[in-house]
């Protein structure tokens, strides 16, 4: 596949978003059938050092160890010791949540993040060793009163600290879709106890290694001393403007591995998708998983309420109609991370973008590569030309604070005749995009709020982030228009 034409259009559109997000380091690659047809390093992995960015510098992936955990489930389904629809209570005989039944919350249910356990505040406590190491490091994400201030560090802690929490189920297993790293975490446990080696060992014996991912761990210090790793940064509020420094402490969430915790390169994570795209198969002939257990995988069981029309499968995201094609992909973000990986099981199109700081627009920079590919507007979203209104009578039901024990608060405010939805410390108009869904654009790229009504049809949550946030009605009435 030539390059020239798309590219240049496509490098001026990436080079503008890093620019303006003031990104220190993106490495992009993309891939047909397995074989690299273009790779670049936008910035620096070390700026103080000047030192560039390439396809083999190692980044963190963050969520994107998801699809790893599945790719390990499947395994073990394959082998007879354990099935997708087996109660979590078979192997985890301690998983509990406060006065409520868990006997129907089956591996299926965790893998697709339809358990029905809401949000949790266990985030602060999953990191509190690291925090322990920089006593000064701040982040949005630590900003919650209701966080656990126990340290988790095993399995058993984080069981425990679950069976303690006063929590009520979104809804019945498998009926309500709330994104859940203490979930993931948990599909390592099981990993753990049906394997009989520790979740990390179990990925890098029967994934990392046979792929052949020479530069991916779990473990900075077990890359025997590759160099090539990028430094971490993250973003300060000043006031008056935003400062990026450096940040050199990698967070570890010793319980929570299997929810988000591998390092990588974007050449080892393209001989990643290009085992999904062969069916399982490795580049060497290598089987890692049966073409059963793939399609499994890609199976799009349930809406994600992170963007219309994109559900989740196993670890992994699927929109079956982009631009006419089936887009399998995940991202990840965590401190001093944004990454993405995408494939195209169907035409064998893969591509992976990583980069060193938080909220960063890797996913617009991926999404312009695809679009410039294809003579595209870098810019174009797949859900351009979707028209909805809603009244301004209508708009202020909407309003009010929405909560949830891992994130905060999710403002929703009326201003100037728009819905303003403030996250993590900006603010995005919301556009209507079908009734009670509306679509923000963060980043450069789409993302979806959709508002659950119960039965009295008053709202009673919003669904965002791939997270479920409840309305408080204490406060909703702070939402008047400015």
């Amino acid at each position: 596949m030539q390059t020239n034409g798309w590219a240049s259009s496509f490098e001026q559109y990436a080079q503008k978003w890093i620019t303006e997000g003031q990104v220190p380091g993106v490495s992009i690659g993309l891939a047909k059938d397995g074989q690299l047809f273009y790779e670049n390093g936008f910035g620096f992995r070390d700026v103080q050092r000047q030192l560039g960015v390439t396809i083999d510098t190692v980044f963190g992936i963050a969520s994107i160890t998801k699809s790893f955990t599945c790719v390990a489930i499947m395994q073990l389904q394959e082998a007879g010791k354990l099935s997708v629809h087996d109660p979590v209570v078979k192997y985890l005989p301690e998983f509990r949540l406060k006065n409520l039944d868990v006997g129907g919350i089956t591996i299926h249910h965790f893998m697709t993040n339809t358990s029905g356990v809401p949000p949790l505040p266990t985030f602060y406590a999953s990191v509190m060793r690291s925090l322990e190491e920089n006593e000064a490091e701040d982040h949005p994400f630590l900003h919650n009163e209701e966080a656990v201030t126990v340290p988790i560090d095993t399995y058993e802690e984080l069981l425990s600290v679950i069976s303690t929490l006063d929590l009520e189920l979104l809804g019945a297993p498998g009926m309500e879709f709330s994104y859940s790293n203490d979930c993931y975490a948990l599909l390592g446990a099981i990993i753990n106890r049906v394997s009989g080696v520790s979740y990390e060992m179990y990925v890098k014996e029967h994934i990392i290694d046979p792929i052949g991912m020479e530069h991916t761990s779990f473990f900075l210090e077990e890359l025997n001393g590759y160099e090539n790793i990028t430094n971490l940064y993250i973003m300060r509020d000043r006031g008056d403007h935003k400062e990026v420094i450096s940040s050199p402490n990698w967070w570890d969430t010793p319980a929570s591995r299997a929810a988000g915790a591998i390092i990588s390169t974007v050449r080892d994570m393209l001989r990643y998708t290009d085992m999904f795209c062969k069916g399982g198969l490795t580049e060497g002939g290598k089987r890692i998983l049966t073409l059963e257990s793939v399609e499994q995988m890609i199976t799009p069981y349930v809406p994600t309420d992170m963007i219309p029309g994109q559900f989740y499968g196993y670890g992994l995201v699927i929109t079956p109609d982009y631009y006419g094609k089936k887009l399998v992909e995940h991202s990840g973000g965590f401190k001093g991370i944004t990454a993405q990986m995408c494939f195209f099981p169907e035409t064998g199109l893969a591509g992976v973008a990583l980069s060193n700081i938080e909220l960063s627009p890797v996913l617009a920079i991926m999404s312009g590569a695809l679009n410039c590919l294809e003579n595209r507007p870098p810019e174009s979203s797949h859900l351009d030309g979707k028209n909805y209104s809603v009244s301004v009578e209508d708009m202020p039901q909407f309003v009010g604070d929405y909560q949830s024990s891992e994130f905060g608060t999710v403002p929703i405010r009326l201003e100037n005749g728009q819905l303003m939805l403030s996250f993590l410390g900006e603010s995005y108009v919301m556009r209507p995009f079908a009734e009670d869904l509306f679509v923000v654009r963060a980043f450069g790229t789409d993302c979806s709020a959709r508002f659950i009504r119960a039965g009295n049809h008053e709202i009673v949550r919003l669904a965002f982030a791939g997270r479920q946030f409840s309305k408080d009605d204490k406060k909703a009435s702070g939402g008047n228009e400015k």
